[in-house]
């Protein structure tokens, strides 16, 4: 080093002492002093490093009396420096509640703003803040779950939105003051700070950001996306609530969107079933007659195939709200609708006042000792049904059940019980698929009963399937058997001699034809849409929604009540006709039940080849069991249905 460059940083050593020595060690001095008499005092503020303590208590003189000072405010003292935040500050929410030091901490411990350790950085923020503004109640704990307290907290990112960036820091105003960064005018803008992108798409691409930006009051970004609890939209459990909370503003739409299968699936925790903002976009919706919208007729083959593949046409031509109620809209949904309606109350109605009849006449009968009450004494049984019969219907049980069990809560989707009873099966998704797989064994026990029919028929030459009393179809006879019955319900006459079937079991069994048929057909077209719209009007699927979920409540209804109580659950069979699960009854009942078959077999000659030893103790524990899990299950549902509907 040279002697000028030597002399030259001598030099400025000795100007940077001189000036430390006039400016800091009188200071220092000064708070030495102070401590003198202060020995509690520790003062480690790094936002003032070089301040004395009259830079604060300019109020103190240096020889002053503690008893007679009185103690200046945060403002007096603040305000010395910082006049522009005071005059904030004082027209500002917090004048009167909260002063400097609330928020900034301890005087002698304030730290800079963009330190870690500052009571009001970001992090430290939601402590300082939250221990003024504990209402409403869980206001930080949304925010420490939110996306922007997850980023903030968990992430580390320190540039994270906290309270002030939405508040402000010294001009906060209440946040139903239009002035308020908070406020419907200005949190368009407030988000938009960060994103930017979303707000440049939302104001001059959507319905309600054009309507913003007119001033009209609707959905700004804390409508939908709320204040403190904000989360990630793409997440399944906020995915599911977007339809809740369009439905605030639009309530019809949001009625029919929930009654549509789209709405039941996501009513019971579907998350990737389509919602409000799948179809009309989140940040671009626009009225269907605006050419741009995602739902204008010339977009909804790209909307509709973001989730189906290759729309066609007639499938983007459902209705995804419609209201079957009303004739004004497609009338074959509606006649559709109003059938089914017509054929509920009939069955219902009709077989409700027969069964009624007949309960009262059998409990009538039970105190008068018209049956047979004391155990059979012949210990010959007659075969019923035959074990592939038995198997059959043991599968109709246990499918009809699962069908029933998983597909109600669709049906009834905004009833308390509904989401329990799926999440028994682990969720709508596994739900789903057992709803699928009992169809198929639905559809298979109907093929293999079909198949068998044809081979007793035209393989086997088996005459009488289709007339006379081997029949299950009806006829005429039962026309004269059913009014026969109703006299003896009535007391009007005696009881009518039974024969193979009886009219009400021929019934049962044309109704299983007529519900796999009709439930089986719309099930299938709501399984695979894009298939059947490739041959049908869209208006079909709306259509096929209304019948298979009516005639589903039909056939659980008609099943969990009136057939019980013409199988199982008659009065002259109690605790339980199990004979179906035996496939064998005492000769004595079947005497007593069906003395006209008996007396055919007698007369030509068969009898003896329906002789058969009767069950085990095995098999009855075995019939019992079973049906009693059934009988159970379905009486159960059954008094939900009836209460949900008296609940409405």
């Amino acid at each position: 080093m040279t002697k000028a460059a030597f002399l030259a940083r001598l030099l400025k050593t000795i100007s940077a002492a001189g000036i430390f020595a006039l400016v800091a060690l009188p200071a220092l001095a000064q708070n030495i002093d102070c401590g003198e008499c202060h020995e509690d005092v520790a003062f480690s503020s790094t936002a003032h490093p070089d301040a004395v303590c009259q830079d604060c208590h300019t109020n103190v003189t240096s020889e002053h009396d503690t008893k007679d000072l009185a103690p200046l405010t945060d403002e007096e003292s603040c305000a010395e420096c910082h006049r522009a935040i005071a005059r904030a500050t004082n027209r500002s929410a917090h004048q009167g509640e909260a002063g400097c030091n609330d928020c900034h901490g301890a005087p002698h411990e304030i730290h800079l703003v963009s330190e870690f350790a500052s009571a009001v950085s970001p992090v430290n923020q939601i402590k300082s803040c939250g221990a003024c503004h504990t209402e409403p109640e869980g206001l930080v704990e949304g925010y420490l779950a939110s996306e922007h307290g997850k980023a903030l907290l968990l992430s580390g990112l320190g540039d994270a939105p906290s309270c002030n960036d939405c508040h402000d820091s010294h001009r906060i105003v209440e946040v139903d003051d239009k002035r308020a960064p908070m406020s419907h005018e200005h949190s368009p803008e407030m988000c938009g700070e960060c994103h930017s992108i979303l707000l440049n798409t939302w104001a001059d691409g959507s319905a309600h950001g054009l309507a913003w930006q007119e001033g009209k009051d609707g959905p700004v970004c804390i409508t939908c996306h709320s204040a403190h609890t904000i989360q990630d939209p793409k997440v399944g459990d906020t995915r599911l609530q977007f339809p809740e909370t369009c439905g605030e503003c639009h309530k019809e739409y949001s009625t029919t969107f929930r009654d549509s299968f789209h709405g039941q699936a996501t009513d019971l925790g579907f998350e990737t079933g389509a919602i409000c903002s799948d179809c009309h976009t989140p940040h671009q919706n626009l009225p269907a007659s605006e050419s741009a919208s995602s739902v204008h007729p010339a977009n909804l083959a790209e909307t509709c195939g973001n989730c189906h593949e290759n729309p066609s046409a007639s499938f983007v031509s459902f209705n995804p709200h419609s209201d079957p109620t009303s004739p004004a809209e497609e009338k074959a949904v509606y006649f559709v609708w109003l059938f089914m309606i017509i054929l509920l109350i009939s069955v219902f109605g009709i077989f409700g006042i027969h069964d009624i009849l007949w309960l009262q006449r059998s409990i009538v009968g039970k105190l008068r000792g018209e049956f047979n009450t004391t155990p059979y004494k012949d210990p010959r049984y007659i075969r019923r049904f035959s074990k592939v019969h038995m198997g059959v219907h043991a599968v109709v049980i246990v499918t009809f059940l699962l069908l029933a069990l998983t597909g109600l809560p669709l049906k009834f989707h905004g009833a308390p019980w509904a989401q329990t009873m799926v999440d028994l099966f682990g969720g709508i998704e596994v739900a789903r698929v057992i709803h699928r797989l009992a169809a198929i064994g639905t559809f298979g026990y109907a093929l293999f009963h079909l198949a068998e029919l044809f081979f007793r028929g035209f393989i086997l030459g088996e005459k009488g399937m289709l007339w006379g009393p081997h029949a299950l179809v009806p006829q005429p006879k039962d026309i004269k058997d059913l009014i026969a019955y109703v006299r003896y319900f009535v007391y009007l006459g005696p009881r009518p001699a039974g024969d193979r079937w009886t009219y009400w079991e021929k019934f049962d069994y044309m109704a299983v034809f007529w519900g796999i048929m009709i439930i089986g057909m719309s099930g299938l077209m709501l399984w695979f849409p894009g298939f059947f719209t490739s041959f049908l009007p869209g208006w079909t699927l709306n259509a096929a929604h209304v019948v298979h979920s009516d005639e589903a409540l039909l056939a659980v209804g008609f099943i969990f009540m009136f057939h019980f109580f013409h199988a199982p659950l008659r009065v002259e069979t109690l605790p339980m006709d199990i004979v179906m699960f035996t496939g064998k009854m005492p000769i004595e009942r079947f005497i007593e039940e069906r003395p006209l078959e008996y007396e055919r077999l007698v007369e030509t000659g068969q009898l003896d080849d329906y002789i058969v030893e009767g069950p085990t103790a095995r098999e009855i524990r075995r019939a019992y069991a079973f049906g009693a899990v059934g009988l159970i299950t379905g009486i159960t549902m059954a008094v939900i249905i009836i209460w949900t509907f008296l609940a409405d």
